[in-house]
């Protein structure tokens, strides 16, 4: 069973929606965001990154950041940018990129359901940022942003997404990284009751992109438990704003990787480390991969092709199939000496939206000296992976497109 309702959203008014919906908090650093929001004051990025606005000997985990936030937030819905819904709704939104399209329901889910792991997670989170995004959500009193939530396709949702999407939208527009996004509101009970009847027919509900959101959302919801008195277990802070969609419409792009040394290596030396275990071909005209276990190679301005000369043992499991894994157990690890990817500085993980011209810029510059492109992980992998209790290898999975910020705020008071 999965547990979702309907939400009274704050959002923009249907003329202000394109200026106000941005790029999410963790897509863009501080420096990009300051750019993108400069001659915008409408832009969502001065609420989700709100250290934009101070000075930048503030640092962006300080108290006024919060409080900028929650300000900013405020000062936008009584100018009249946002509006919040009468009664309570589900969404439908679409997002298109070039042939892509995938259509998802906006609704809220259960932080119970969360915590006991009918909702599933396939990545670890990182206190920092688990602490950042609990703050903002408790001092802003809003997610502002939403998770990207998968489920099994059903037929029957398809069909009740299909007929709700025959209406005229709320919002069409097209942002300028030229992903359209398009919403329906779905108002009729007897429909919204469908839909939970629907969902509650799944088994289990799982996390695509937005851990860290989840954990904090979970988070929240017991800080305001604990400060509650009169805690019912209805208050909006024990449900979580997301996006469901089907999993057979999600698009997964490589996260690539970039290292900045040669773990003392010169060319030749690395070249035979890595001879012992991948045919190794040049040129590689192609640059991408495309199949798994193998992987594109970019240094010294020549591409590389790396072909595992050797299948799997036998009885590998699902973590060691992944070629994220592949890759960090063959190369990162024996031959560069990264240990602990989540906290190593001298690699990088560049999302495969940026494509490989990024990598040969980063390399070329000479900051960094080798990269890596790779197969993408698959949706069922990320499914069975999360089935099984396991987690994947940071930096795994990169969803493309992203979903906007301020197209909805959940308020939690």
């Amino acid at each position: 069973m999965s547990e979702i309702k309907p939400f009274r959203a704050v959002r923009p008014k249907k003329e202000f929606v394109r200026e106000v919906a941005s790029c999410a908090y963790d897509v863009v650093n501080r420096k990009e965001a300051k750019n993108l929001a400069r001659r915008n004051p409408k832009s969502f990025l001065h609420v989700v990154k709100s250290e934009i606005d101070l000075p930048d000997t503030i640092g962006a985990y300080e108290t006024a950041v919060y409080e900028a936030a929650r300000k900013r937030l405020k000062s936008m819905i009584q100018k009249g940018y946002f509006i919040k819904e009468d009664e309570p709704c589900f969404y439908i939104y679409r997002q298109k990129l070039g042939d892509h399209i995938q259509n998802g329901i906006v609704a809220c889910v259960s932080l119970k359901e969360y915590q006991c792991g009918k909702i599933k997670k396939h990545e670890l989170t990182r206190s920092e940022k688990e602490m950042d995004r609990t703050r903002h959500i408790d001092v802003v009193g809003a997610q502002t942003g939403p998770v990207f939530l998968t489920y099994k396709n059903s037929e029957n949702i398809d069909a009740l997404v299909k007929s709700a999407i025959r209406e005229f939208p709320e919002y069409n527009f097209t942002a300028d990284d030229e992903i359209t996004h398009t919403v329906w509101i779905i108002k009729d009970n007897d429909v919204i009751s469908e839909i939970q009847y629907q969902f509650s027919q799944l088994d289990a509900l799982y996390i695509a992109d937005g851990h860290h959101r989840a954990a904090s959302a979970a988070t929240v919801a017991k800080l305001r438990e604990e400060r509650n008195h009169f805690h019912t277990g209805a208050e909006e802070y024990n449900w979580m704003m997301s996006v469901l969609f089907p999993h057979n419409q999600l698009k997964i792009l490589p996260y690539n990787r970039i290292v900045k040394d040669l773990g003392g290596l010169d060319l030749e030396g690395f070249m035979l480390k890595l001879n012992e275990n991948f045919d190794i071909s040049f040129p590689y005209e192609e640059k991408i991969p495309n199949q798994p276990h193998e992987f594109g190679m970019y240094i010294k301005k020549h591409w590389y092709k790396l072909a595992m000369k050797d299948t799997l043992p036998a009885g590998s499991g699902i973590v060691e199939s992944l070629d994220v894994s592949i890759l960090h157990e063959k190369v990162l690890h024996p031959i560069l000496g990264i240990g602990d990817m989540r906290n190593d500085p001298r690699i990088e993980f560049v999302g495969g939206i940026r494509g490989t011209k990024e990598l040969e810029n980063l390399v070329d510059s000479e900051e960094y000296a080798v990269a890596f492109s790779l197969y993408p992980t698959a949706v069922n992998q990320l499914m069975a992976l999360a089935d099984a209790g396991l987690m994947m290898p940071p930096k795994s999975t990169w969803f493309e497109p992203k979903l906007r910020s301020g197209i909805f705020v959940h308020c939690l008071d």
